[in-house]
């Protein structure tokens, strides 16, 4: 059996767990852990508060410093409201390409990576590998968020960590950080016939809306890095809920957003300028409660030095198929802030297959990912 076989096998096995990020992922893990043990790894189970889901830690190898950490989220976004012409939780091999929720993200790279550990056998390593796997990635980055206490303890000092997102095997050595704030507009509740007797909390909110995009163009005018598409940092208003009836002036709107934010333009100087924002508009309008701006979560962004030995080191295992930055966020900032070099590698496209119905992979990327993973054990066994 090749390579190539085996991960398409596990690939199928990995997309039949309907691992949606509202449902429990332990059957996959405990397949997973099942295999790894197998294979020879030390594996740590990393439980969610509740204990409804679950991540790994596995590792083999000497107990040194150096070698290589992969790291992969086992769940995946819904398929409720989108129409599919294949079954989504069942793979499907049209040929050249293979159908499935998850396939591109990412269960593609977990399974080339789990592909790989089973070939370990008992050749011996001269310099770890280890597998961090997650859950509630697709949710905000959460369930690294909850593992990282424990994997900080695990993790060693691993010569690069790379995540696999769809990255269409280039190395993506950055993308923006992310934040998602809940926004509580405030104003005084009464009849519709009176209405200027009243603060309106939808107006209320409308203010503060003009004055976030006021912002978003402080910011378009601000630092640049033009490896993104969108080269500056932005703001978005996503929901605006508020009123319970027409002729009754609104006590309350509520808006949820986001910013995106480049590694230059810290989190906290946005967040700030947002508060100010909110600030203002209560100044406005003092005869009803202040406008409040609550954090609801947040993950890092990651920028890594593309001249950096260790991430020349895995372009040059993932075939130096070319240096980007990616749109879309991933877990790599939390590894980089635990001070490790980290890059973003993995089969598959996010803009044409991410998220979508009839979500597939091309096996062009998938082998490209074999190669890669092949690569990296051999510089395993030589310490190369």
């Amino acid at each position: 059996m090749t390579s190539s076989t085996r991960t398409l096998q596990l690939l199928e096995k990995l997309v039949a767990f309907p691992t949606v990020s509202h449902e429990s992922n332990l059957d996959l893990i405990n397949w997973v852990q099942d295999l790894l043990q197998g294979a020879g790894f030390k594996v740590t189970r990393i439980w969610s508060p509740d204990r409804n889901k679950a991540g790994l830690f596995a590792t083999i190898g000497p107990d040194v410093k150096g070698g290589a950490c992969l790291s992969a989220h086992t769940d995946v976004v819904p398929v409720d409201g989108q129409v599919w012409t294949r079954p989504p939780f069942s793979l499907t091999d049209e040929g050249k390409r293979v159908f499935g929720r998850g396939t591109t993200d990412m269960k593609g790279f977990l399974a080339s990576a789990l592909a790989m550990a089973e070939r370990i056998g008992k050749t011996p390593l001269c310099a770890p590998l280890s597998l961090s796997i997650s859950y509630d990635e697709e949710i905000g980055c959460v369930g690294i968020r909850q593992m990282m206490p424990e994997l900080r303890k695990l993790i060693g000092e691993p010569r690069i960590v790379i995540v696999g997102e769809p990255t269409s095997m280039q190395v993506a050595t950055g993308h923006k950080g992310k934040t998602a704030l809940k926004v509580t507009c405030h104003g005084q509740a009464g009849h519709s016939a009176l209405a200027p007797q009243f603060v309106n909390a939808i107006h209320v909110a409308a203010e503060f809306v003009h004055q976030i995009r006021k912002l978003h163009d402080r910011l378009a005018s601000g630092p640049h890095d033009d490896a993104y598409s969108i080269p500056y940092s932005t703001v978005h208003i996503g929901e605006i809920h508020g009123g319970r009836a027409l002729n009754i002036v609104p006590e309350t709107a509520v808006l949820h957003m986001e910013f995106r934010h480049l590694v230059e333009t810290p989190a906290q100087d946005i967040q700030r300028e947002i508060e100010d924002v909110a600030k203002h508009v209560s100044a406005a309008h003092q005869s009803a409660p202040p406008v409040t701006v609550e954090a609801i979560n947040a993950y890092p962004g990651l920028n890594s030095d593309p001249s950096d030995r260790s991430v020349v080191w895995a372009h040059t295992m993932a075939g130096n198929l070319g240096i980007t930055k990616v749109p879309f966020g991933t877990e790599a900032g939390f590894f980089a802030e635990l001070g490790l070099k980290t890059v973003v590698i993995g089969p598959g496209d996010m803009a044409s297959d991410g998220h979508k119905p009839n979500e597939g992979l091309t096996k062009s990327d998938l082998f490209a990912c074999d190669a890669m993973m092949e690569n990296i054990l051999n510089a395993l066994r030589s310490a190369s």
